[in-house]
């Protein structure tokens, strides 16, 4: 009798634990798709339930990582955002008139993130490891004034500890050289890079560092944003990581082809790169960088004609500014919309975007990778491709290696290049940032880009694609169950 009643209060207090995490799963999970799925786990699989929440689906976005502030000066503050509405109003008066379309994009991009337009730049497109590594070396070498180094994925193999080199010899001649790595994604340039880069005077610290009894909350969140400023003057960002992967070389023959896109800014789109980097280091140092001119220098004026603003989110923002941007340059297309991504796990809003976009006359084509490195992601993208299809939307699959670049252009008019794939873990939960180019020449070089790129993949036939047989669908719909949680 006295072992029954211990089986009845351990039931009973989980029930009463099944009931507590639903509760808190209904008020903290803002989407309802990812409240339902997480709710159908917790109760219908016991235990393993509620672990996979805790990993994956604690949501502390309005308990807010930190304040995207370069300043605590809530004085300052204001006037800094004067400053943005001041120089994007100028910006606006002398841009071509076949970009005056995009000021809902540019007013957007103000209002939610502070994200001012840029004139004056010179844009430099970086195909592949092998192209963006050669500019970047040679740019980190000529660094007189300061290095700032953000990235997810650093690897300790040779691009890696050549880039150490260069800083290490920077950081000796009197450069200001800081590095912020993710925790998660460059956890192989702990136990030796680091403390090799902090003896040599370079300030490195991690993103949000894992702790192992903070594991399950903190995997979310990954500064999954690939940032370098060198200078104030020059700044990187896109899909490329700091890793030999990323490099098509001889000498790795057996290798995997890499196929990715990066970018270089040169001019003042810098100063939005240089904003992110100064309010991550704040938090990841608990310290606050004071301000230099150095950090915000005037550029030659001769630098470019590119007019450039820069999207940022992540659960320091109040809204997903990524997703909304993506939505608003799907919105705004008039003729072409080509996207390139590794991964594809849309929520409805973009799905309903895309399908919109194509059922109104405009042509939309998604380049996604034939083979993908996870099975679950490309199964779950998979089951998205007949409703695209269905609407008009041309889908191709990549088959000369891994595509793994993060682009859309439009128009023939504006390019976005950066580090976002379209999932529900970069719009939502990583740290993420992609240049917006409003640039009619360096959109023709992307569109250019992108058709070499088909040359290169297999485009799936929607009557084929429907006659599947269902042994072959049935994993891709129970993946996509899973999709919110991906």
């Amino acid at each position: 009798m006295q072992e029954i009643s211990w089986i009845l209060i351990l039931e009973i207090l989980y029930v009463l634990i099944i009931i507590a995490v639903c509760l808190r799963i209904i008020y903290d999970t803002r989407s309802t798709t990812k409240t339902l799925a997480y709710l159908i786990l917790t109760v219908f699989l016991p235990v393993a339930g509620i672990i996979i929440y805790f990993c994956i689906g604690t949501n502390y976005r309005k308990r807010k990582l930190y304040s995207k502030k370069i300043t605590t000066d809530e004085r300052m503050q204001k006037q800094i955002k004067q400053q943005v509405y001041r120089e994007s109003k100028r910006i606006w008066d002398t841009v071509p008139e076949n970009m005056l379309k995009y000021k809902k994009l540019g007013r957007l991009l103000i209002n939610d993130g502070t994200s001012f337009l840029s004139g004056r730049n010179k844009v430099d497109i970086l195909i592949n490891g092998e192209h963006k590594f050669a500019e970047l070396l040679q740019c980190l070498r000529n660094a007189r004034h300061h290095i700032h180094i953000e990235y997810y994925i650093y690897e300790d193999d040779e691009i890696g500890n050549e880039i150490k080199h260069i800083l290490i010899e920077k950081a000796r001649e009197g450069v200001d050289v800081r590095v912020i790595y993710d925790d998660f994604g460059s956890r192989s340039i702990r136990k030796r890079v680091v403390p090799e880069l902090l003896a040599a005077g370079v300030m490195a610290f991690p993103f949000y560092k894992i702790l192992f009894i903070a594991l399950a909350n903190r995997l979310n969140y990954r500064n999954h944003r690939k940032i370098i400023v060198i200078d104030g003057t020059i700044g990187f960002t896109g899909g490329i990581n700091i890793c030999d992967r990323y490099v098509n070389s001889d000498k790795r023959p057996d290798a995997v082809y890499w196929r990715d896109t990066h970018v270089k800014i040169t001019g003042t789109g810098v100063y939005y790169l240089q904003y992110l980097f100064i309010c991550d280091w704040n938090f990841c140092t608990d310290d606050t960088l004071e301000i230099e001119d150095d950090f915000f220098c005037e550029p030659d004026i001769s630098a470019g004609s590119s007019i450039v603003q820069v999207a940022a989110s992540g659960p320091d923002s109040d809204n997903p500014t990524i997703l909304y941007s993506t939505i608003q340059v799907i919105g705004m297309a008039e003729e072409e919309i080509l996207i390139t991504t590794p991964y594809f796990i849309p929520g409805e809003s973009l799905m309903d975007a895309l399908c919109v976009a194509a059922l109104s006359g405009v042509k939309v084509v998604l380049l996604v990778p034939d083979q993908s490195d996870s099975r679950m992601v490309a199964a779950a993208a998979r089951s998205y491709y007949g409703e695209l299809l269905k609407a008009g939307v041309e889908v191709y699959q990549y088959q000369k290696g891994f595509i793994h670049a993060k682009t859309m252009v439009t128009d023939k008019n504006l390019s976005v290049i950066g580090t976002a794939n379209m999932d529900n873990r970069s719009f939502e939960l990583n740290f993420e940032v992609n240049a917006v180019i409003y640039d009619s020449e360096v959109a023709a070089q992307m569109t250019k880009v992108f058709y070499e790129d088909l040359r290169f993949s297999k485009k799936i036939d929607k009557w084929e694609w429907e006659k599947r047989p269902l042994f072959k669908q049935l994993p891709e719909k129970l993946a996509r169950l899973l999709s919110p949680l991906l």
